[in-house]
């Protein structure tokens, strides 16, 4: 199976090395509210080195407040953030889900930081939902099921 993506502009491409489309999820944060310019975000965890991206990809980096360096990476051309990288979890991309090329058959695995979740937003029941992060646990768990 290929999966890919891409930036809005088509000038950054990826695909990812894997055996089915990732598991995602979505975070109703403050900040990933502010990264997104929208409600929540969609994010799936990949083990670096599964995403190959061609295009050009600038990087943002910065120093979160718990002292982590993030690095965001971008299209060149149009801004759309595509995935990153911090220095807290070695070893993992963050893919924003909403650039993959079939996104629309994504369905999130869970749903965190619900308390700060946008009112209109309704989640369905089925869904597992935390109020903010979930213990890593529950949070591999769910996303490995």
């Amino acid at each position: 199976m290929t999966v890919e993506g891409g930036c809005h502009c088509g000038a950054v491409r990826y695909v990812l090395a894997v055996d089915a489309a990732p598991a995602i999820y979505c975070c109703h944060c403050l900040n990933c509210q502010s990264w997104a310019g929208s409600a929540f975000t969609q994010s799936a965890l990949l083990p670096d080195g599964a995403i190959s991206v061609t295009g050009p990809v600038i990087e943002y980096r910065f120093i979160n407040p718990s002292g982590h360096e993030s690095h965001q990476r971008l299209c060149g051309t149009c801004h759309t953030r595509i995935f990153n990288t911090n220095s807290a979890r070695p070893g993992l991309v963050v893919l924003r889900a909403g650039t993959l090329d079939e996104s629309d058959r994504l369905s999130p695995r869970l749903h965190m930081w619900v308390r700060r979740k946008q009112p209109w937003v309704v989640i369905a029941e089925d869904i597992p939902t935390f109020e903010e992060t979930p213990p890593i646990a529950e949070f591999v768990a769910t996303m490995l099921r």
